[in-house]
């Protein structure tokens, strides 16, 4: 019965994970608000946020591969979301061309696409280096 209540708890714990690290993003983006673009119809905003989420979930499947405990996988998952961020500010930082924000916005599809790959990439990179 142990392995199903822990899968069960796992499970309350990456939905929780990333429902505040949703939260967190929705906090970083100033110009527009992720959900009212996604109910519009804003596929660039969908393609970034469904990134971030597959990406959180990237490295909580590694921490729960490796993770010795429940509680390593919360610290482990939190350390993910902050890198995530960290990653999500660098990206702005680093196309000085444009503004990814704006971008998104827009419903630039391109940007969007990058924005979940840098997202989806990232989390496998932060995943593998839990050990």
């Amino acid at each position: 019965m142990e392995p199903f209540i822990l899968t069960a708890v796992y499970f309350i714990i990456a939905i929780a994970i990333v429902l505040i690290g949703l939260i967190l993003f929705e906090f970083m983006t100033r110009k527009y608000k992720d959900w009212d673009e996604i109910l519009n119809g804003n596929h660039a905003v969908s393609l970034s946020i469904g990134g971030k989420i597959v990406g959180i979930c990237i490295v909580l499947a590694f921490s729960i591969y490796h993770s010795a405990s429940v509680v390593d996988t919360l610290i482990w998952g939190a350390y993910g979301v902050l890198l995530q961020l960290i990653a999500y500010v660098l990206f702005e930082l680093f196309t000085r061309n444009f503004s990814v924000e704006e971008q998104l916005q827009k419903g630039n599809i391109s940007v969007g696409i990058i924005s979940m790959c840098v997202s989806i990439g990232l989390a496998f990179v932060i995943g593998a280096s839990i050990t």
